[in-house]
């Protein structure tokens, strides 16, 4: 096996090592007695559960490749025996190499695959109106791609411009492989056309900057409530005379980190409030994930930049129906249909540079 591979076996070993020891502890009737070690231990057991169970069989197969090749070299054996065996080792070590690949891709992606809901924050950049608008083209790429999906998407925030555009607007989606596909699409992008807005058809350049974060379960993120100064106040904007004389707009402020939160959308200062910790969550475990990231390895960081909204990361030009994602240096000439949400190809070419670059950093 080659030095990639002897490391994910190694791997391989320590998960199943683990799963053993979860089984045994949930098995511990002071386990039992405690409902969320219980919990976090089952989740942490289905995760597993998948590549455990692919690595049990991938060792079945050597084992027989090993048991066919001994039949090969007994001098006693018939010829039948041994053909069976030859049979059975091609089939087997066919059988062996897809499993380790399997596991292979599916360990330098673990951390991505396991979390299956995002909230993800659009914000118009340079371009007035027309980078309004454009956050709204984005903003409909993304919920036509997550429909596609069948992943479900909820509206949490938006800031509307006088054209229809959205200054802001934040939104969370949810289902399975949701951040494994949305999380490259953190950083600046920018958009070349002739803008609504535009009487001589000159073709400007205007910005949107996207942001993914992951949204992690309660029990993923512990906030301490002491730590977290909540303000009421009464919304702004439009949403007619209750939104405007009913304090039901939250502030949230988390006194360690700084970081500050506003929801507004809802009429009920509950629902608000629900949603405001939401984000705030996510905010703080994205802020905790980037670094314990930086402290591990640089992995993503090399693949999707640091997921700074500054950096640009994609380049939408109309004239040429051309989208071109400026860290792989792909383009492709087909802007209406990504526009419209099928985003398939272009995630698809991300995640397998990424997976490659992840692989060399074994």
């Amino acid at each position: 096996m080659s030095e990639i591979q002897n490391t994910v076996v190694a791997k391989l070993e320590q998960i199943e090592t683990r799963y053993r020891q979860i089984e045994e502890q949930i098995s511990d009737p002071a386990v039992v007695k405690d409902p969320t070690r219980l919990v976090a231990l089952s989740k942490e057991q289905g995760k597993l559960r998948s590549m455990v169970t692919k690595y049990r069989e991938y060792r079945k197969a050597a084992t027989g490749v090993e048991e066919a090749s001994q039949m090969l070299q007994d001098q006693t054996a018939d010829l039948d025996l041994k053909e069976m065996a030859r049979e059975e080792i091609e089939q087997l070590t066919t059988r062996k190499e897809q499993l380790l690949e399997e596991m292979q891709n599916t360990l330098v992606m673990a951390d991505d695959l396991h979390i299956d809901a995002v909230i993800m924050e659009i914000r118009a950049g340079t371009g007035g109106e027309e980078a309004a608008l454009f956050a709204r083209d984005l903003y409909g790429m993304y919920t036509r791609y997550a429909e596609s999906r069948r992943w479900k998407v909820e509206q949490l925030d938006f800031s509307p411009s006088e054209m229809g555009g959205f200054r802001e607007v934040i939104f969370g989606v949810k289902g399975e492989g949701v951040w494994a596909e949305l999380g490259y699409e953190g950083g600046g992008h920018r958009v070349q056309r002739v803008p609504e807005t535009e009487s001589q058809g000159r073709i400007h350049t205007s910005a949107a900057t996207v942001a993914v974060l992951a949204e992690p379960e309660e029990v993923d993120v512990q906030i301490n409530p002491d730590d977290v100064i909540e303000h009421v106040c009464r919304s702004s904007g439009p949403g007619g005379q209750n939104v405007n004389k009913v304090s039901s707009a939250i502030k949230l402020e988390h006194i360690p980190t700084g970081i500050t939160v506003s929801m507004q959308e809802e009429k009920s200062q509950h629902k608000n409030r629900a949603k405001a910790w939401r984000l705030l969550r996510s905010r703080l475990y994205d802020l905790y994930e980037s670094q314990r990231r930086a402290e591990r390895d640089s992995q993503r960081k090399t693949m999707i930049g640091s997921g700074d909204r500054s950096s640009k990361i994609r380049t939408y030009n109309f004239p040429q129906n051309r989208v071109t994602d400026h860290r792989i240096n792909l383009s492709l000439y087909s802007l209406d249909r990504i526009l419209a949400g099928d985003m398939g190809e272009l995630i698809a070419a991300i995640r397998d540079y990424d997976l490659q670059q992840r692989l060399k950093n074994l």
